[in-house]
């Protein structure tokens, strides 16, 4: 444990004062809304979450206690578990624990121990608030946890995104601890008496994290002994410039998107016209777990028809346009069928049917069909190749669906999201675009059939 010399009780119970005020003063103005919440605090046993506890459990706030036994450090890691709930225990603080087989899951997933560790973690703490119906969860991360988490995204190239460090709050987690230091904490630890346990695995330079807290950070302070001071300011500038870039961002975004159903079309002419278009692109896309960003660039210049794929969204360059749209590998069934009682569909399109007295001709949306030229089920498809029909208005002449498509200049994705309406074998409707000349209304039609698509 550290040792700290103070030159009499007076200036302890200042130091302790200080921290105490900072800490209630920090929470009360950045989490206002914390008042009168359910709040669990994430617990290992270690110096910086026994510290919080300490400083939670001093204020007006409902608290109860988490804490994971990942089983990476044999009997260590039961101690620390035992040492946890003794504490809660002693001082009549609500404790939930559990224990997870973190090694195994890492290999069945194929993950490292941290990232296992970490999914374990928060899986867990997401499912005890809805069952135990808490609000928030509270992390004991801090200012020097925001330095290493910086230079680790430094090391392996980031944006301004990975350079604002660790968020104050993400979801349901909240970390009020950030603005203070470890030496701020060790402090206080020492100076009220509060015991915590060591994690041994802290001293190994095995990890990166560890290999950066040992061996830079030192040196780092040595140059400039307020260095954290130093780096909190440069983190604010940082935020500072991050929040100016996602304003410009969304006005721009306002003259070059166009969001249509769940599509998002950019306008090419537009986009290319800005001198950095290619920031705003990462800007806009990122969230949608894209990675490979010279592949998009080469979007913007690329022939039409080209493709990007993020694990769910795609991007698709359709001549002047690029389209972002959800992509799913799973196969959508590909055919539905109507039954002659059925007054309306809902899935995969939303169609009315009905018989009318009269026609009124004014959408590709809607249809007249002579009633007795349609047999029944009808089927809802997906197009083919080789699909051909014959257009309203072109007697006797047939087209392949695939050149009306052509001809409407529909992107791919378009292409993919049209449904075929068959009556036997033959196309009824090209949904939504073209009806198809046999099954029109004629002066003989003694029955008019209306099929709408809402």
């Amino acid at each position: 444990m550290l040792n700290i010399s103070f030159k009499n009780r007076s200036d302890l119970i200042f130091y302790f004062y200080k921290m105490f005020s900072k800490f209630q003063n920090h929470i009360v103005s950045r989490f206002p809304f914390l008042a009168e919440k359910k709040l669990f605090l994430a617990v290992s046993g270690g110096i910086d979450s026994m510290v919080l506890l300490h400083l939670l459990h001093q204020l007006p706030y409902e608290i109860a206690v988490l804490h994971c036994n990942f089983q990476l450090r044999g009997l260590e890691s039961f101690g620390d578990q035992d040492f946890v709930q003794n504490y809660c225990g002693q001082n009549n603080i609500p404790v939930f624990s559990t224990h997870f087989d973190t090694e195994a899951f890492a290999k069945d997933f194929k993950l490292s121990t941290q990232v296992a560790a970490r999914e374990l973690r928060y899986n867990w703490f997401y499912e005890l608030l809805e069952e135990k119906n808490f609000d928030y969860i509270l992390t004991a991360h801090h200012a020097d946890d925001n330095l290493e988490t910086f230079i680790i995204n430094l090391t392996r190239g980031t944006g301004l995104e990975g350079l604002t460090g660790i968020p104050e709050q993400n979801d349901k987690i909240i970390r009020p601890l950030l603005p203070f230091s470890r030496e701020e904490i060790l402090k206080y630890a020492e100076e009220n008496k509060i015991d915590w346990r060591e994690d041994s695995s802290n001293a190994s330079t095995k990890y990166l994290r560890n290999k950066i807290r040992h061996n830079l950070v030192p040196v780092l302070k040595e140059i400039n002994p307020n260095f954290i001071d130093a780096f909190r300011k440069t983190q604010s500038f940082l935020q500072e410039s991050k929040e100016m870039v996602e304003d410009a961002s969304i006005m721009i975004y306002q003259q070059v998107a166009k969001e249509v159903g769940e599509d998002i079309h950019f306008d090419l002419n537009q986009l290319k016209k800005l001198p950095n278009y290619k920031s705003y692109l990462y800007q806009w896309l990122n969230e949608f777990g894209f990675s490979a960003w010279n592949d998009i660039y080469d979007l913007v210049e690329g022939q039409s028809g080209k493709q990007v794929f993020a694990e769910e969204f795609r991007l698709l360059k359709n001549r002047e346009t690029l389209i972002l749209s959800p992509f799913s590998e799973t196969p959508e069934k590909e055919e539905y069928q109507i039954n002659e009682n059925d007054t309306e569909v809902n899935f995969p399109l939303k169609i009315s049917l009905c018989n009318v007295g009269h026609t009124t001709y004014d959408s590709n949306r809607v249809i007249f069909v002579d009633a007795d030229k349609i047999r029944f089920p009808l089927l809802l498809r997906k197009w083919k190749e080789g699909d051909s029909f014959q257009p309203f208005g072109m007697h006797g002449k047939s087209k392949k669906v695939s050149k009306l498509f052509k001809d409407e200049k529909l992107s791919l994705i378009e292409k993919e999201k049209t449904w075929i309406l068959c009556s036997d074998d033959q196309i009824v409707w090209v949904a939504g675009i073209r009806q198809d000349e046999r099954f029109k209304i004629e002066k003989a039609t003694n029955k008019i059939y209306k099929i709408e698509l809402q």
